[in-house]
């Protein structure tokens, strides 16, 4: 797919509940480190954009369909592309595959705020930034 960014993930015992399943949250963990590792693929760390530039990335919203389950030890891979491309804010949608057999496990669309890191505040995505993101789906 145009634009998509997947990274590996491996279920931990930690990361299941009693069930042994993956506990629903931690879903949105490793979607948090699929964009974090995309944002990072694209030359910008998000410590050195607070520090630099003053802004953080702050979620939004969250509309996320669990499909089907994954157990201790699976591998993942969390396929990321934008969705949608604001002055102030980006739309990813996420999918979270199970390697061995492409089974769709959970999807996502998450939006992200660029936001002031003191006032909290919506502020425009640096151009810089914005110029490097991959045409949107």
């Amino acid at each position: 797919m145009n634009g998509e960014f997947s990274w590996p993930v491996r279920v931990y015992y930690e990361d299941t509940d009693a069930g042994g399943v993956v506990y629903y949250a931690n879903y949105l963990k490793f979607m948090e480190r699929a964009r974090s590792e995309w944002l990072r693929s694209l030359g910008f760390e998000q410590d050195r954009l607070s520090r630099q530039q003053g802004i953080v990335f702050a979620v939004r919203r969250v509309e996320i369909d669990y499909r089907h389950p994954a157990r201790f030890n699976d591998a993942l891979q969390v396929n990321s592309r934008i969705k949608q491309r604001r002055k102030v804010s980006l739309t990813f949608q996420q999918r979270i595959i199970r390697a061995a057999d492409a089974k769709l496990l959970v999807e996502g669309d998450i939006q992200v705020a660029c936001i002031d890191q003191h006032s909290f505040r919506p502020i425009a995505i640096p151009a810089n930034l914005l110029s490097s993101i991959p045409d949107v789906i």
